[in-house]
Order: structure tokens, then C-alpha cells, then sequence
């Protein structure tokens, strides 16, 4: 089961969470998820966990649990959509003119 953790402290490192997950059972992999320009973690992370039994013991057991400072969010991972993390059309707003903001 994919398991989505988040409100990680940005001081969480992977062996840190897998340390907690592996409290329940069998961790397959640790991922946290890090911005692409910094390298800094962006407060969230996916845990994999192969016996389901013990990837829901671990959502129900750490659910809410304080990890360095933070109460964790932990529940399954919802599957990726088609599209999701994408980015279409361009910017600046609904007008024709570009900058979207006030005409005076």
C-alpha cells in the first residue's frame, strides 16, 4: 500500500520516517518529496509498505503523532490522475490583454 504522509518538519529525513513506519511492518521504500530549485523538502512524503494489514496498523498508529515538532498527516495515497502535475495554459490572468488586473 502507498501510504501519503504530510506536515513533515523540514528537518525529516527518509531514514527518519522509515525508522517510524517500520515499527508496523515491512517498509519497501521512503520517498519525500523535495522542491527541484532548493533540494528543501516540501513537507511531504510517500511510504510504501507491501502487507496492507500493517500499512493501515501504521496509518491508524501514527496518524496525528508529533515527528520533531510536527503532528503527522498520514492516510493512504490516492492514485495519480491523468494530467495531474502538469501545468497548462499560460499565465496571467482571464483577459485578452495579459496582467489580468484593473484598466483605470
Amino acid at each position: 500500500m502507498n501510504i501519503y504522509v504530510g506536515n513533515l518538519s523540514y528537518e525529516v529525513k527518509e531514514e527518519d520516517l522509515k525508522k517510524e513506519f517500520e515499527a508496523f511492518g515491512q517498509v519497501e521504500s521512503v520517498k519525500i518529496i523535495q522542491d527541484n530549485y532548493t533540494g528543501r523538502s516540501k513537507g511531504f512524503g510517500f511510504i510504501d509498505m507491501p502487507n496492507n494489514a500493517e500499512a493501515q496498523a501504521a496509518i491508524d498508529g501514527l496518524k496525528g503523532k508529533e515527528l520533531k515538532g510536527r503532528a503527522l498527516n498520514v492516510n493512504e495515497a490516492r492514485p495519480k490522475t491523468e494530467g495531474q502535475g502538469r501545468k497548462t495554459g499560460g499565465g496571467y490572468g482571464g483577459n485578452r490583454r495579459g496582467g489580468g488586473g484593473k484598466r483605470f
